[in-house]
């Protein structure tokens, strides 16, 4: 396919990327044709998506069920109050356009199931796994894996965040399911119920933006194979290297 090259208007909007070495013509061209699939709308699909659409990844495929709540202001960002009671996807959607008028933006107010997964999953270069349900991450992964397409996985709750990416491009990296047991469902950890400090779902997507950039641009070292954990308390970073289970369920001699 031939990449889309960048007019006068965008070499200006993008010129403080095509001034890095790590990215220039060659790498900003890359994120103007990448796709992007964004599975979440809320604290941590808000700052990774505006990010995404401010850098001009060209197109960014919104999926979350969900209306807009009062409660969510406190820190999704892509949405206002005007939006209470509107699809967050559709809220994310013009928030987007209006960072960034010249990118492509899909709004799907659904449930990211495992069909959906199959098609919007081989569809994209890059997902972000920003939602906040543990069936919807396996299945993610699930649909990463069979498509050997990268994933950002994000989390937060409380004053804990933590980020990571598994690529199944890369023979050594675990996918998900290696690190998460998908039979070992973990305790109910809710922001309605527990809680979570509003600049961290910044500070985890942000991270969970940089890393799908870095990735298309194919620059840098990725995530892959670590697990990044942050104490907001103290805002002190424990790395964690995760090898890859060959008898996985997922991705190992035990899958499918």
């Amino acid at each position: 396919m031939d990449l889309r090259s960048m007019d006068d208007d965008e070499l200006l909007r993008y010129s403080r990327h095509i001034l890095l070495e790590d990215i220039g013509i060659e790498g900003q061209t890359r994120i103007l044709n990448g796709r992007a699939l964004v599975i979440g709308a809320g604290g941590l699909g808000s700052p990774a998506a505006m990010y995404l659409a401010c850098a001009g990844l060209g197109h960014i495929t919104l999926v979350d069920h969900d209306t807009v709540d009062l409660t969510n202001l406190q820190r999704q960002i892509a949405h206002t109050t005007d939006s209470v009671g509107a699809p967050k996807v559709d809220s994310a959607k013009a928030t987007l356009l209006r960072l960034n008028p010249r990118i492509e933006v899909v709004a799907l107010a659904a449930r990211a199931d495992a069909a959906m997964l199959e098609v919007l999953v081989a569809q994209s270069d890059v997902v972000l796994d920003c939602c906040d349900n543990f069936s919807t991450r396996h299945a993610v992964n699930a649909a990463c894996v069979k498509h050997r397409k990268p994933l950002v996985s994000g989390a937060a709750i409380q004053m804990d965040g933590q980020i990571a990416v598994y690529d199944p491009r890369d023979s050594a990296c675990p996918c998900y399911a290696c690190v998460f047991d998908p039979l070992v469902a973990p305790p109910e950890t809710r922001c309605a119920t527990m809680g979570v400090f509003a600049p961290l779902v910044g500070i985890i997507g942000a991270m969970q933006a940089a890393e799908a950039l870095k990735i298309i641009v194919d620059t840098g070292q990725s995530l892959a194979g670590r697990l990044l954990m942050l104490d907001g308390r103290s805002m002190e970073w424990t790395q964690v290297r995760m090898p890859r289970k060959a008898h996985c369920a997922v991705c190992g001699t035990g899958g499918p």
